[in-house]
């Protein structure tokens, strides 16, 4: 079925801060719309206005057909306790959804003493239709093959037993793909869908995206991915509280926002010139008009009528020029001057050079249940830089715990170096999470720094006073990432470790990331899959690591 969802004069945010306003979007069939922004500027919360999980502040989201089956995979993947991978399938598909609504119409149905609104049969009809159109009627039947399509088979994981706790960040995204791949949704709306992805399926997601007949509304930061995938991009610009929406691909936005915004200044600075103009010359005019009023009243005789008139008239003459000044100032088309943009610039903190090697590993081997890292050998010397690619699942973070020394080997040896201080951007995010308030979170961190201090490094990172007393748990992923990268200017390190670094990250930040990655003198550790950072950051040393083994590019 084909659907268009249509959002008019839409407004989104919450009580205390509307996030964006009088947004108009249409999703037509073969539409993929990116949507990009600042953190915090408000993509996830348009994509639940979107999806009917948020009510706008404003306006309305109209679907067409009204019973379109509108689809939303947030960029967390959400872990029930003791919820196995096909009942995590069945509920991002809205399968579960459908059976349980069904279910509870076929019980209406046997059962005519219940009082149930409306005709049961006509509640029965509609909820088997949208039963079978969800594909919950053979799922279970297609979910296998996707799974093992996706190199997720029989050997890897069990979807009936394996736990989505048990997982890896790169396996729990390769199982929201086969979410992806087993929906029947009208209309999808994806939500940071290639954090975690590796390189694979960041291509499989590619062809997913490109081959869906229904329209496509998703948020990503990574640059490759809207480049081959997007046909327009809906920016939600947060320092001019506008949004605007550009025809084209990825790279045919950045062009046109880089002249928009040149207009924008060009425009304002023509404006400012004029208005100065004109407010110098009515300060002139007024100027000559008091000092001819004062030579009249001076030099005047009393006796002498016609020149004190002459004089009079010409002070009119003068104030008259005055106020047509001023009505001139007064009929300019006022141009607000843009806003400045908020633009992450941060330095990595150092810390007194390590030991001339940093970790050694030597026949290492971790086993975790049938997955078996190693046996790994291998050196990190000091300044060194290594980047890490490998298969979701392949075994990086477990590398990097080693290295770390955050685990053990089962055999061989791991050795850390002397003097090595250590600066992690971990995959989940880990250093920030809980019911504590960021801003004393981050007090914990860095006892050295006062309150003040820490307030300030924060608000240098983009957050500020209603984010900093907020509970850890409730900021956005991308915040989170943002108080790490402020813990890494805070802290002096020596070794640099990156695990997926720009998931959340919006684009500016990715840029400075880089940016300070190459200024940087520390070892650094890099597992990352976005693709223009591997060919923007510099790397002495490429790992691959396939199956729990390590080899060298």
């Amino acid at each position: 079925m084909t659907a268009t969802l249509v959002a008019k004069d839409v407004a989104g945010g919450y009580a205390h801060r509307v996030l964006f306003d009088h947004l108009d979007l249409t999703v037509a069939p073969g539409d993929v719309i990116g949507v990009v922004g600042a953190n915090g500027a408000g993509k996830t919360t348009l994509l639940r206005v979107l999806a009917g999980d948020l009510a706008p502040l404003e306006g309305t989201v109209t679907r067409a057909p009204s019973d379109a089956f509108v689809g939303w995979l947030p960029q967390e993947h959400e872990r029930v306790p003791g919820e196995v991978v096909r009942a995590y399938v069945a509920r991002r598909t809205g399968c579960a959804a459908a059976t349980t609504a069904m279910d509870a119409a076929a019980d209406a149905l046997a059962d005519p003493d219940a009082a149930a609104p409306g005709d049961p049969a006509e509640t029965y009809a509609a909820a088997l239709d949208h039963w079978l159109a969800t594909g919950a009627a053979d799922l279970d039947e297609r979910l296998p093959a996707v799974l093992a399509d996706l190199g997720l088979g029989d050997g890897v994981i069990d979807p009936d037993a394996t736990l989505m706790a048990d997982l890896s960040g790169g396996q729990a995204a390769r199982v929201g793909l086969a979410a992806l791949l087993c929906s029947r949704f009208d209309i999808v709306l994806l939500d940071e869908p290639t954090n975690d992805l590796d390189l694979d399926g960041l291509a499989r997601l590619e062809e997913v995206v490109a081959g869906m007949r229904g329209g496509v509304v998703l948020v990503s930061h990574d640059r490759e991915f809207l480049a081959r995938s997007v046909t327009r991009v809906l920016e939600l610009d947060l320092a001019q509280h506008t949004n605007t929406v550009y025809g084209g691909g990825y790279e045919s936005y950045l062009e046109e926002r880089a002249v928009a915004r040149r207009h924008r200044r060009e425009e304002y600075e023509e404006f400012a010139a004029r208005k100065a103009d004109l407010v110098a010359r009515a300060r002139t005019q007024r100027e000559w008009s008091s000092q001819g009023v004062r030579n009249a009243i001076r030099k005047a005789p009393d006796n002498d009528k016609i020149r004190r008139r002459a004089a009079t008239e010409s002070s009119e003459k003068q104030a008259q020029k005055v106020r047509q000044m001023e009505s001139r100032i007064a009929r300019l088309d006022e141009v607000a001057e843009p806003r400045k943009e908020w633009v992450l610039e941060f330095t990595i903190g150092s810390a007194p050079r390590s030991s001339s090697v940093v970790a050694t590993l030597n026949e290492a081997v971790v086993r975790q249940g049938d997955f078996v890292l190693g046996p790994v050998s291998l050196q990190v010397n000091a300044g060194e830089r290594i980047g890490i690619t490998g298969h979701n699942g392949a075994g990086k973070t477990t590398l990097l715990r080693l290295l770390l020394g955050r685990v053990e080997p089962d055999e061989g040896t791991a050795r850390l170096g002397a003097n090595v201080a250590i600066g992690e951007i971990d995959q989940a995010r880990g250093l920030f999470t809980g019911p504590r308030p960021l801003a004393e979170r981050f007090e914990a961190l860095v006892p050295e720094y006062s309150t003040a201090d820490v307030r300030t490094l924060l608000a240098k990172f983009g957050l500020r006073a209603d984010h900093v007393d907020r509970p850890v748990g409730e900021l956005s992923p991308g915040e989170r990432t943002r108080a790490g990268l402020a813990l890494l200017q805070a802290r002096g390190t020596n070794v640099l470790v990156l695990d997926e670094p720009t998931n959340h990250l919006d684009l500016p930040a990715i840029e400075q990331l880089e940016s300070a990655l190459d200024s940087y003198d520390g070892a650094v550790l890099l597992v990352t899959h976005d693709r223009r950072m591997l060919q923007n950051v510099r790397v002495d040393r490429h790992w691959v690591v396939d199956g729990g083994r390590v080899g060298e590019r």
